[in-house]
């Protein structure tokens, strides 16, 4: 709608969810109205405080006279809707809802957009609203309008980036502190980092959801959740943090999207989010505590790092907030958000497609020619050995003595690693197959 620039009419917000981030996006709302106003080109009114459970204390910055249980009917008197409640329903209803009935659309919910975001893009495009999410990735980093807007003039070639804090929090504490994986989420959850349930971080599902959206968006494709292959940091140990850093890196969780070249030319998209060694002397390696930090690498513009905080409630509300007053100028004053850009259709690539070097630490039988077998299967698929180190054997005295190795390779196949790693737990001088981990940033 346009409104008389002389005079112009409240916007009418709804804001679905008041936990964390609604109630800083509220809080925030009103402490500087007037701001807002003038950034905006109208006043922007909150009419109503969308909830599931209306009995709820929300604190003193939500007025109770706001709150509303009939969320449909509340979504249909806005002119903007802001979704920070999360979930895929009833999130996924009520923004449809809501664009079907003209109103636009700002959310965090990056779950939601790495499932469902065509449907929802398409449905804002066919109404000729908006839907906006610079909040659904890295919180308060400025990523998604660059990505969309400032670097449209460019082609990106690849995204990688620390973008769940929990994870950070947790391998920065294992690598300043030497603590294991469980000292260091129990750490992370009594200081609020991590949830009581912390699956979704700890299994990487929350940096694969942002991987899907910063890949649909870096290479004009839709690359589902699916499509984004999927390891977290469980399996990482103190020992393969102390052996990151006796090789001069740091351990990782990255979201790596980027294009690959098959043999015939063509290109195609890889999505994966997997723990990876660093050198110190890569940008990310330094990102420490619950912070993130995204590298984007594009033809023209070179290596651009994006660094911030990712989560919390100011923090992730200040994204929600500068979309807010973004849209809310396109209904004053006209015009739209860019629409879904999906033109190249790129497919995506599975792990096969992919070379890169790998850090692999076995237990082996300590006795003369071991290290030899160990090398020759390795060659034999056709993967040559950069370092090697011996850590000891646990019991040096008796028959049984066994070695830790530590093994980096050159730059080798995805498919022939995971084959040579079969014809290794086969052997009988192999005890174990303790980690492999991958090596990125050389």
């Amino acid at each position: 709608m346009t409104q008389n620039a002389s005079a112009p009419q409240p916007l009418k917000i709804a804001v679905l969810g008041a936990g964390t981030v609604g109630t800083d996006v509220i809080r925030l709302l009103g402490q500087h109205p007037k701001d807002f106003a003038h950034r905006a080109g109208a006043p922007l009114e909150i009419i109503g405080i969308g909830v599931r459970d209306s009995s709820k204390d929300r604190g003193p910055h939500v007025d109770r006279s706001l709150i509303r249980d009939d969320l449909e009917a509340l979504v249909e008197e806005a002119d903007i809707v802001v979704e920070v409640m999360g979930g895929q329903e009833p999130a996924r209803s009520l923004i449809l809802h809501a664009l079907e009935n003209g109103a636009s659309v700002i959310t965090a919910n990056k779950a939601l957009l790495a499932t469902d975001g065509p449907a929802l893009y398409e449905a804002a495009d066919r109404h000729g609203v908006d839907i906006s999410f610079e909040a659904a990735v890295a919180g308060a980093i400025p990523l998604i309008r660059p990505l969309r807007d400032s670097l449209a003039g460019d082609r990106i070639e690849r995204v990688l980036g620390i973008v769940n804090g929990t994870t950070n929090y947790i391998l920065d504490a294992m690598t300043r502190t030497g603590q294991s994986f469980d000292d260091a989420l129990a750490d992370a959850q009594r200081l609020g980092y991590a949830e009581a349930d912390p699956t979704a971080d700890v299994e990487g599902q929350d940096a694969a959801a942002k991987a899907s959206i910063l890949a649909s968006l870096a290479f004009h494709s839709r690359v589902h959740l699916d499509d984004v292959f999927l390891e977290g940091i469980t399996r990482i140990s103190s020992d393969d943090v102390a052996a990151a850093e006796r090789l001069g890196r740091v351990i990782k969780l990255l979201s790596v999207v980027e294009r690959v070249t098959g043999e015939d030319g063509s290109e195609a998209i890889s999505a994966r989010v997997y723990p990876v060694m660093l050198p110190n002397a890569h940008p990310l390696a330094s990102v420490g505590e619950a912070f993130n930090a995204v590298f984007v690498e594009a033809e023209a513009a070179g290596e651009l790092m994006f660094y911030g905080q990712g989560a919390g409630g100011a923090p992730t509300a200040s994204a929600v907030l500068g979309d807010l007053v973004s849209v809310a100028r396109n209904r004053v004053f006209g015009g739209k958000e860019p629409d879904e850009s999906f033109y190249a259709k790129l497919p995506t690539a599975g792990l096969d497609a992919l070379s890169n070097p790998f850090y692999l630490a076995l237990t082996v039988v300590d006795r003369p020619g071991v290290l030899a077998d160990v090398a020759g299967i390795l060659s034999e698929n056709g993967i040559s050995i950069s370092t090697i180190h011996q850590e000891g054997a646990t019991d040096p005295e008796g028959s049984d003595a066994s070695a830790h190795i530590g093994i980096v390779t050159h730059t080798a196949g995805e498919k022939d690693m995971q084959t040579a790693l079969e014809q290794l737990r086969s052997r009988d001088t192999v005890t174990s197959v303790d980690s492999l981990v991958r090596v990125e940033g050389e």
